[in-house]
């Protein structure tokens, strides 16, 4: 990936829109496209109105004729996309390896991607902005950290809250954009989000997404919404208190030391014996040792299935979710789905487990999914007068 000058774009002040047009336009920013007949079913809105509105949206370039559509009875409507300047918006996903980068229209639509080291996040950002059209509105940029946020100690805008994620944060922020609204979300919640509309948690309102790789983290939906708690900070399974018990005191985070990926590829090397090969110098061999019936590997997977249904069992105790979500680098490994299951349902009460179906992409699928909500507020929040 080379380094380079950001890519220009434009940042555009959304035109001050009727009560109707704002509407409308969210409307179709939710369906792609659709007539003006669809429109005014799926805004609640007389045909009259969502004709001016549309009317309102094409003087601003905001909506645009895409084609036609034939009826059954033989006619034919106008069918209408978002207008060159809806805008895009931009979602990064500062992982522990990896950066990841998406722009993507306001209705979804996927404008550009990029993967880049976590070294090399702020050239990740610059080579999607390139990517994007010329001359296309940023309406605004979600970046996804694996940390919880706080305001800046200058007053500015939000930050990482530790060096978990602040210096690469910092190091990454160079290469926005000057003046584009930038918000802020934690990465597990962006998967969450990802699950609840794409993944595993479809149709149900209320779950637990459990992430278990380089660390821990929980993100949690109620009624279809994340949980963030007072100091944004609910689900931070790394605090739980650990070791607890006779003559061991609490140490702060060593619930994610002793579950993360680190201390598995370590326990994995203290079981390996010169007989059994090399030892696994990754996860991913690891666990595919274990599947090929490698005895100490499946020994290591197994424990740490347990692990993981211990961790499961605290979050079923305190939120009852009715479904945990396994997400991460080994949480998501279809190997654990047993002896999570029997272990939860040792210690707590029947609770669903389900591997994720999202994968590596949910964090900047769900930070996207954010992004696009965010950037069509910026356009339908701007209302002139009403009708």
């Amino acid at each position: 990936m080379t380094c380079g000058r950001t890519v220009e774009h434009d940042v555009v002040t959304a035109p001050r829109l009727s009560e109707s047009a704002s509407a409308v336009f969210a409307v179709l920013a939710r369906a792609g496209s659709a007539t003006r007949p669809q429109l005014a079913v799926l805004a609640g809105l007389s045909k009259p109105t969502v004709s001016s509105a549309v009317a309102e949206l094409e003087s601003a370039r905001l909506a645009a004729l895409s084609g036609t559509a034939s009826s059954g009875t033989g006619r034919t409507a106008a069918v209408y996309r978002l207008g060159p300047d809806a805008g895009a918006v931009l979602a990064v996903d500062l992982g522990p390896d990896r950066t990841r980068v998406r722009g993507c229209a306001l209705d979804g639509t996927l404008l550009a991607e990029t993967v880049g080291s976590r070294a090399d996040a702020a050239d990740a950002v610059r080579e999607a902005l390139r990517a994007l059209p010329a001359g296309t509105p940023l309406r605004t940029i979600v970046v996804a950290v694996g940390d919880v946020t706080a305001r800046a100690a200058d007053g500015g805008g939000m930050r990482p809250a530790t060096d978990k994620a602040g210096p690469v944060f910092d190091a990454m922020a160079v290469a926005l954009p000057p003046g584009v609204p930038v918000h802020l979300e934690n990465n597990v919640n962006c998967a969450a989000l990802a699950e609840l509309h794409e993944g595993a948690a479809r149709g149900r309102g209320t779950f637990g997404y459990l992430r278990v790789g380089v660390g821990v983290g929980l993100g949690i939906v109620v009624d279809g919404r994340v949980l963030r708690g007072a100091n944004g900070a609910a689900g931070e399974l790394a605090r739980l208190p650990y070791p607890w018990d006779d003559g061991r005191e609490p140490r702060r985070e060593a619930l994610e030391e002793y579950m993360g990926a680190a201390s598995l590829l370590r326990r994995a090397a203290e079981a390996w014996r010169e007989t059994d090969g090399p030892c696994p110098a990754g996860t991913e061999r690891l666990f595919a040792l274990a599947g090929q019936g490698c005895a100490p590997a499946r020994a290591v997977v197994a424990r740490h299935a347990a692990d993981v249904g211990r961790l499961a069992a605290a979050v079923a105790a305190v939120l009852d979710p009715g479904l945990i979500v396994l997400g991460g680098s080994t949480g998501a490994d279809p190997q654990l789905l047993p002896g999570v299951r029997a272990e939860l349902a040792r210690l707590s009460w029947p609770t669903e487990v389900v591997s994720s179906t999202v994968g590596e992409l949910g964090t900047v699928v769900g930070a996207a999914r954010l992004a696009v909500a965010r950037g069509v507020r910026t356009v339908t929040e701007a209302v002139r007068r009403k009708d």
